[in-house]
């Protein structure tokens, strides 16, 4: 039997039990609130590709089409492993290497090649160019925002084109840079406002910073020609601004790796001192690997050393040492000149075929009488082109025809393919016309 003494003192502790559990938070994160839908986030971005990849998996129509997926995928609809990886993958996998830690700015045949390939044997910028292996193109662009945001002497803004890679303002914000835009998409013609971004650049504040796309720009699949970007150049030229280059799909674009990097090439050889971000997802299939650079142009053997020491500075606690596996086989393929080969080939070949679809479906609109101009399709570049369809036209596609893709009307023209693009010309002819 319990004494009266213990049955008298139960509700005495009974009321300190209630009275600390109202001292305490019911969490340690009560108080953290939900993120903002904001439509043009990058994570609502992201969402609504996922929101696209989940619908369509749910939909049950054999013939449906999924033009949401940003990555490659071959004439059959199917993920593309290159010939060339596997072979690459072969030979690191039996030359049993060590795993032990990269170096902070990663593994050096690796950021050599890299740097080759988007400058140019031989280019002069290559004596004094400081480069870092990154976590992809992402990690690069997230290095350059953090060495401008606390280096940059001049205006610690940054113009990014309208629309540009949702992730572009994300990263940057995160940085602590400012963001603004300039023009670029003109949603009239379905084409570069050129006229629009030059204005941009001249009208921004002296010594400012503009990001721009090299090639394939994503959305849009809009491009400069090369003698627009001779004028763009010397636009930053004339306001003192800084270039920041992301080059996400060098070879891709048009199947020339030298090519697609004409506008850094112009950029550098005209004095300018730009940075870069590379990427090896798309051009190499490398998507789960992150292989990435970041690059900076310097002016002497001694400021290359200084640079470089702050990039390992900021390197270090961001994630201390990069992943050594798909490095190497970037690596073993830039640095062998049979395998060099083989993957130029490849990389031509994804670009041609992207190429070719774009033809097959403004071929198969015109030929069922589309009154609408499609050429813009045959004229933008890359992956990914802007059709000029509205949202409700492409929830119409969705409903109605089983064609699946962002509301904003960008496709995957990778998601197309010899067997589907009849069937989705005339799905897009039955909603616009």
């Amino acid at each position: 039997m319990l004494s009266s003494a213990r049955i008298a003192a139960r509700p005495a502790v009974r009321r300190v039990a209630a009275f600390n559990m109202a001292l305490r938070p019911a969490s340690t994160w009560a108080n953290v609130q939900q993120g903002p839908p904001t439509a043009g986030s990058a994570l609502a971005q992201y969402q609504a590709i996922l929101g696209v990849t989940e619908a369509f998996k749910a939909d049950s129509f054999p013939k449906k089409i999924n033009l949401g997926v940003g990555a490659y995928r071959d004439d059959q609809g199917k993920p593309y492993v290159l010939p060339s990886v596997l072979k690459a993958e072969k030979r690191v996998v039996d030359a049993k290497m060590n795993h032990e830690y990269a170096g902070i700015t990663g593994v050096p045949e690796f950021t050599k090649a890299a740097a080759e390939l988007a400058y140019g044997k031989g280019s002069p910028a290559l004596e004094n160019l400081v480069i870092t292996q990154s976590i992809s193109g992402t990690g690069a662009l997230r290095i350059g925002a953090a060495f401008l945001e606390r280096f940059y002497p001049g205006n610690k803004t940054i113009y990014i084109p309208t629309p540009s890679w949702a992730n572009h303002k994300a990263v940057f914000d995160d940085a602590g840079l400012q963001v603004q835009n300039y023009r670029y998409y003109n949603k009239d013609t379905i084409g570069l406002d050129f006229e629009g971004m030059v204005a941009d650049i001249k009208a921004a504040p002296k010594g400012s910073i503009f990001l721009f796309h090299a090639c394939a720009h994503n959305p849009t699949g809009v491009d400069p020609t090369e003698q627009q970007w001779r004028e763009i150049e010397q636009a930053v030229k004339a306001q003192g601004h800084f270039a920041f280059f992301d080059m996400a799909y060098q070879g891709f674009a048009s199947g020339d790796t030298n090519k697609d990097a004409f506008a850094v090439r112009h950029f550098v050889e005209n004095g300018h001192q730009i940075c870069l971000a590379q990427s090896f997802a798309k051009n190499m299939g490398l998507y789960g690997e992150r292989i990435g650079a970041f690059s900076l142009v310097t002016e002497s053997a001694e400021e290359k050393k200084r640079v470089d020491s702050q990039v390992k500075i900021l390197v270090r606690p961001m994630y201390s040492n990069p992943p050594i596996h798909g490095a190497r086989l970037a690596s073993t393929i830039l640095n062998d000149p049979e395998l060099y080969e083989e993957w130029l080939g490849e990389v031509k070949g994804m670009a041609d075929r992207i190429i070719r679809m774009r033809a097959l479906l403004r071929e198969n609109l015109e030929k069922l009488g589309s009154k609408h101009d499609w050429s813009h399709i045959t004229s933008q570049i890359g992956m990914f082109a802007y059709t000029g369809l509205s949202p409700e036209q492409m929830d119409a596609l969705a409903k109605e025809h089983s064609v699946y893709a962002t509301r904003n009307g960008r496709i995957s023209v990778a998601g197309i393919t010899s067997e589907n693009v009849g069937r989705l010309a005339e799905s897009i002819f039955k909603v616009k016309g």
